[in-house]
């Protein structure tokens, strides 16, 4: 398994040399500067290769740019409204000019509106170190009271209308502030922010819009890239809804192993794969994240290894980022799978029989509490992630080449 990190550019407060010196071999990022729906040039993308390339103090770093994450899919292809055409064309060129850089693993998301929720960024631990938290009650408090989205109260029972109104009630203003700029905050990294008129509009447009309908557009998007992605020799990821389960009234169309099968099937090539994020899809009780890899495990192309603490037992409900190893994911048995799928991809002579994972997200702990990174991935505990991940393949490894002897 080939061991990332996720890096957001010069600005990031974890440097080049960070991540080299935690142990990962590839990095995964993104041109976080350019608007969704541009092409990527070739030249901007030979600049973020030599940015990873290169340590601080000009020396190299010994890292490759081995992810993309994300190449955003625009609003209006989600849509399929205004220049969703165009912005197809321009993601067919940004695709070739990746792969003429030697970029082959392309993750993105089709998630409508917002790409993660978290009502918190920084919960306090116990034990002093912070996390990320969905609380579903301050969720409801900011969609039904600051948001104020009509209809919203159709989605919620009479139990959590009432807890919603009595927290709205009890917030300061600064604290209902705080919570509406966290549920907007958007992709870590990204130029383009979300602010409250913005996520209004988005929601009246896509008032309408059931499931089926944003899972067709999905399936014509790939469609039309993923017979370029091929010729190109690329592998196209699509990563979970986060949480998965739908918020303010927008479908959600891959939250569940089932989601991922029709879509999967629906756009049969290789190129056209899956990014398995554990944390993501692990937030729904009743999704069998090892049982996923073995079943989905030869279109799974990304893997994001982390772990959530579910608070509650519905399959909507507030959770909280874990330590790797820590929270409701059988962590060992997923990495048992995915060494077993490499194995098999080695036997039948595949040619990416190494899958790229990250420890995804991590809690900020140690020094990690003052460096004031990119919400969900600091250095420190990324850094742990990491070890405890690296230690489950050391462990597994042995045992997996003896089933698998030909590999």
């Amino acid at each position: 398994m080939e061991q990332t990190w996720r890096w957001f550019g010069p600005q990031d407060r974890v440097s080049i040399s960070d991540v080299a010196q935690a142990g990962a071999t590839g990095v995964v990022s993104a041109l976080h500067d350019l608007p969704t729906g541009v092409v990527w040039p070739s030249g901007d993308i030979a600049r973020r290769q030599a940015e990873i390339a290169t340590m601080p103090d000009g020396t190299p770093s010994r890292l490759t740019w081995s992810v993309v994450e994300s190449l955003p899919v625009s609003e209006d292809i989600k849509k399929q409204q205004g220049n969703w055409r165009a912005h197809v064309a321009n993601y067919k060129q940004s695709l070739a000019n990746l792969a003429a850089a030697g970029i082959e693993v392309i993750c993105y998301n089709f998630m409508p509106v917002l790409d993660w929720t978290r009502t918190d960024l920084a919960w306090r631990l116990p034990n002093g170190a912070t996390c990320m938290r969905f609380d579903l009650t301050d969720f409801a408090a900011f969609d039904l009271h600051i948001l104020k989205r009509p209809g919203a109260e159709a989605d919620y029972d009479d139990a959590l209308l009432d807890a919603a109104a009595r927290r709205h009630a009890a917030m300061t203003p600064q604290k209902a502030e705080q919570i509406a700029a966290n549920i907007v905050f958007g992709l870590p990294g990204a130029a383009e922010k979300m602010r409250m008129e913005d996520v209004r509009a988005h929601l009246a447009e896509y008032a309408a819009m059931r499931e089926e309908t944003l899972r067709q557009h999905l399936i014509d998007f790939l469609s039309e890239v993923a017979p370029v992605a091929q010729d190109l020799g690329l592998r196209l990821c699509c990563h979970p809804d986060d949480p998965p389960f739908p918020l303010l009234g927008l479908p959600r169309i891959m939250s569940t192993e089932a989601q991922y099968r029709q879509v999967m099937d629906a756009v049969d090539l290789p190129a056209s794969g899956i990014t398995l994020c554990s944390g993501s899809l692990g937030a729904r009780p009743d999704n069998d994240l090892p049982g996923m890899m073995e079943r989905l495990g030869d279109r799974v192309h990304f893997l994001h290894l982390r772990n959530v603490k579910r608070e509650t037992p519905e399959i909507r409900g507030s959770f909280h980022e874990a330590e790797h190893l820590g929270g409701d994911t059988d962590m060992v048995a997923l990495v048992r799978a995915a060494l077993r799928e490499e194995a098999r991809r080695r036997a039948a002579g595949r040619t990416d029989g190494s899958i790229p994972f990250r420890p995804d997200h991590g809690q900020d702990i140690l020094d990690d509490l003052g460096r004031r990174a990119q919400p969900g991935y600091p250095a420190i505990g990324r850094l742990k992630g990491l070890a405890e991940l690296r230690g489950i393949i050391a462990a597994l490894s042995p045992g997996i080449a003896a089933e698998h002897p030909s590999a």
